[in-house]
């Protein structure tokens, strides 16, 4: 017989996620005096303590408490899908997280094309580099990411999506323009100042591992910037020049705004996946979301 109930692990959920016993009832519509006699029964059943007691006012969760709280916010996503299974003909919330490409360039086209199929659905989009969108995933706070970058975590299934090429970027002026009429490709351009993006990001960890084998001496690196569109910018204003996601400078390409040097001798590519967690149980709309995206992205997956 299973002694715990769902209300006591809301209750132990939903506090330790607002760190207040007095936001945490709000929350479930409860009051104070019952999210607290929740946790302490699930305390007695687990037989430890999960919560700090003493004098601070913000929660804080022990050893012990971390540990399960993890365990019970899988729990409860399982509970939600399971009931969420029996109501697709409601409203339904895809609880998604994102790195920057996917978020700029590929969801605002595959969000309006879902809604449009499946009119009950809304979006709960959380968006930050590729490790943060991961870190959402892995804590609960999403349920489905795409991102640009494949952990090792075993927690994780990663299906691909699309493939996208790196480009050197650089202002369109009149020496770089002679230069691309030249012939002159990315690998002739590694010497200049570069600006790169973040560290966390997937578009950064394929770049530096591709940028490694053609320089293992190291970049002339100025800047680090977590903004593709800044550092667009700055490369138009000549500040100097980026190796980034061909699917996110193409429309500056075409127009004019930069100019872009393909790589010549070697494989650059990187990869779109969309996660999930190995043990989250899918709901009926999240699997077709999941099946919606792969199609409708299919055409990027450019040849080997």
């Amino acid at each position: 017989m299973i002694d715990i109930s769902i209300r006591q692990l809301e209750a132990f959920v939903a506090t330790a996620e607002y760190c207040s016993f007095t936001k945490a009832a709000e929350e479930l519509h409860l009051t104070q005096s019952t999210v607290s006699m929740h946790i302490r029964a699930l305390e007695k059943i687990l037989g430890t303590c999960l919560i700090e007691r003493g004098a601070r006012r913000k929660v804080v969760l022990t050893e012990e408490g971390r540990q399960t709280y993890f365990k019970a916010r899988d729990i409860l996503s399982r509970a939600q899908a399971l009931q969420d299974n029996q109501k697709e003909s409601e409203q339904e919330l895809l609880r998604l997280g994102t790195s920057t490409v996917p978020a700029q360039y590929l969801l605002p086209k595959l969000l309006s094309g879902f809604l449009k199929k499946h009119p009950n659905a809304r979006f709960l989009l959380r968006r930050g580099d590729s490790e943060r969108a991961l870190a959402l995933l892995k804590q609960g706070e999403v349920r489905i990411a795409l991102t640009g970058y494949r952990s090792e975590e075993r927690g994780f299934v990663f299906q691909e999506i699309a493939r996208d090429r790196l480009v050197l970027i650089s202002e369109n002026s009149e020496a770089f323009r002679a230069l691309q009429e030249a012939g002159k490709t990315g690998e002739d351009l590694l010497d200049l100042p570069m600006i790169a993006r973040e560290v966390g990001s997937g578009t950064q960890h394929a770049a530096d591992a591709f940028l490694q084998r053609l320089r293992p001496a190291g970049l002339n690196i100025i800047a680090r910037i977590d903004n593709p569109e800044t550092i667009k910018a700055s490369v138009m204003e000549g500040m100097g020049v980026s190796v980034i996601s061909d699917l996110a400078v193409s429309a500056e390409v075409k127009a004019g705004k930069l100019l872009a040097f393909p790589f010549a001798k070697s494989k650059n590519e990187r990869r779109l996946y969309v996660a999930w967690g190995r043990d989250t149980i899918l709901t009926a709309l999240e699997l077709k979301f999941i099946q919606y995206v792969k199609g409708q992205t299919s055409d990027i997956l450019l040849s080997e």
